[in-house]
C-alpha cells in the first residue's frame, strides 16, 4: 500500500503535531538521563493513536502494510525531534530483519506484538569493534540438543538493548552467520548500559551465556539477511538524518533573523548568509537523496542497494554540515549545554558512526556499484 502526497503530507502534519506535544526539549533532556530512555506511556500512545509501530509492517502480521515511503516520512519527523523511543531499534531494524530472512513462522510469531506497539526488539550485530560485517562475528551459536540453539559472546552498540522484549542475534554457526531470535528476559543475558556520545540514542552492551535462542531463517544466512538489512535501515537512517538536519537548518535561519548585533540581524551579514545558505544546500540534497531511495525501495528497484549507500553518504555529510553551522550560527550560546544545538550535533556524530562509519559506508557504495 502506497500513500498519495496529501497522504504523506496529513501523515507529516500528524506525527509532527504528536512530537511537538510529546518530545519538546525539556522531555528529551529528561529522558537522557533516564532508564528506561523512553516514556512507556509515549510509546504506547505512538501505537494506540497513531499506529507508528506497525506502519511498514504487512497487513498479514498486524500492520498496515506502508512501505518505506511513508516510513521516511515518519523518521525524518523523528529525526528533527530527536524523538526518545525504541522505534528505530523495533521496526527499523529488528522487523526489518524478521521481513528480511523469509521466516513465516517467526514474522507470525513476533510481528504482531511489535506492530501492536507491545512488544520492542533489538538487532545485536556490532561487537567490540562496532562493526556491522557478518563476516566479523564472533559471538557463537551451537545446537543444544533438542532442536534449539544455545548463544554464547558478547554484542555491544545494540539500540535500546536493555529494554527490548526480543532481541535478534546475529552469531556465527558452522555454516556461517545466522540470525537468532532471543528473550530479553531469558536467562543467561547481561545488559550493561553503554555511555556514548549520543544520550538520546540508549546503546548496550549485551553478554550471553548459554542463551536458549531460536534460529530465524536458514541456517548460515546471516550475510544475506544483513545486506538487505543495512540497505534499508541506511535508507531509515538517512530519513532521520535529514529531518535532524533540517532542524538545524531552521534553528540558525530563526537565530539570524532575531539575533542582532551593530544594530542589524545578524542575518544580513553575509558570512551568515553564506553558512545557511551552504546548510540549505545540504539539506536539500539530503531530502531528495533520502526520499528518492525510499521511493526505489517501495518500487522493489534494482537501483535501490545503490541509492541506499548514496543517500547514507550523503545524509550522513549533510548533517554533520548542518549541525556544525548550526553550532556556528548561534556564536557563544551555541557552545554551552543549555542550548540544544549540541544535542544535533552529538545525534549527527553518532548517526554517521552508526553502521561503521564514513570509511565503511563508502566501501559499501563502491560494492554497491560493483567497483
Amino acid at each position: 500500500m502506497t500513500a498519495d502526497e496529501s497522504e504523506l503530507q496529513e501523515l507529516r502534519v500528524s506525527v509532527r503535531e504528536f512530537l511537538e506535544a510529546k518530545s519538546p526539549e525539556e522531555a528529551v533532556r529528561k529522558l537522557m538521563e533516564s532508564e528506561p530512555r523512553f516514556d512507556p506511556a509515549v510509546w504506547a500512545q505512538a501505537a494506540d493513536q497513531l499506529r507508528l509501530p506497525g506502519l511498514a509492517i504487512p497487513e498479514e502480521y498486524g500492520g498496515d502494510g506502508f512501505g518505506a515511503v511513508e516510513l521516511g516520512v515518519v523518521l525524518e519527523e523523528m529525526g528533527r525531534a530527536l524523538f526518545c523511543a525504541p522505534f528505530f531499534a523495533t521496526v527499523v531494524l529488528a522487523a526489518q530483519a524478521l521481513l528480511a530472512s523469509g521466516d513465516r513462522e517467526a514474522c507470525a510469531r513476533h510481528l504482531p506484538g511489535i506492530a501492536a506497539g507491545r512488544t520492542t526488539a533489538a538487532l545485536a550485530v556490532a561487537e567490540d569493534s562496532g562493526s556491522w560485517d557478518p563476516a566479523l562475528v564472533s559471538v557463537r551459536a551451537v545446537p543444544d540438543g533438542d532442536g534449539g540453539w544455545t548463544v554464547r559472546g558478547r554484542k555491544c552498540f545494540v539500540i535500546d538493548g536493555t529494554t527490548a522484549d526480543l532481541i535478534l542475534v546475529v552469531a556465527r554457526t558452522v555454516a556461517g552467520p545466522a540470525l537468532f531470535a532471543v528473550d530479553g528476559a531469558a536467562t543467561g543475558i547481561a545488559a550493561e548500559p553503554m555511555e556514548t556520545l549520543d544520550a538520546t540514542r540508549a546503546m548496550a552492551r549485551l553478554t550471553f551465556d548459554a542463551v536458549p535462542a531460536t534460529l530465524v531463517g536458514a541456517d548460515g544466512a546471516g550475510g544475506r539477511i544483513m545486506a538487505k538489512v543495512l540497505d534499508i535501515a541506511s535508507v531509515g537512517l538517512a530519513a532521520e538524518q535529514a529531518g535532524g538536519a533540517r532542524r538545524c537548518l531552521e534553528m540558525s535561519t530563526d537565530h539570524a533573523r532575531v539575533r542582532h548585533q551593530f544594530g542589524r540581524p545578524i542575518g544580513s551579514f553575509q558570512a551568515v548568509k553564506h553558512k545557511c545558505a551552504d546548510m540549505l544546500v545540504q539539506v536539500e540534497l539530503a531530502e531528495a537523496s533520502s526520499r528518492e531511495a525510499a521511493r526505489l525501495a517501495t518500487e522493489g528497484s534494482p537501483d535501490f542497494p545503490v541509492a541506499a549507500a548514496v543517500a547514507h553518504a550523503c545524509c550522513s555529510r549533510a548533517y554533520m554540515v548542518a549541525a556544525m553551522e548550526n553550532i556556528q550560527v548561534h556564536g557563544g550560546i551555541g557552545f554551552t549545554w543549555e542550548h540544544p544545538a549540541h544535542l544535533y550535533f552529538r545525534r549527527a556524530k553518532s548517526s554517521q558512526l552508526l553502521f561503521g562509519g564514513p570509511a565503511v559506508y563508502h566501501e559499501r557504495l563502491l560494492d554497491r556499484l560493483g567497483i
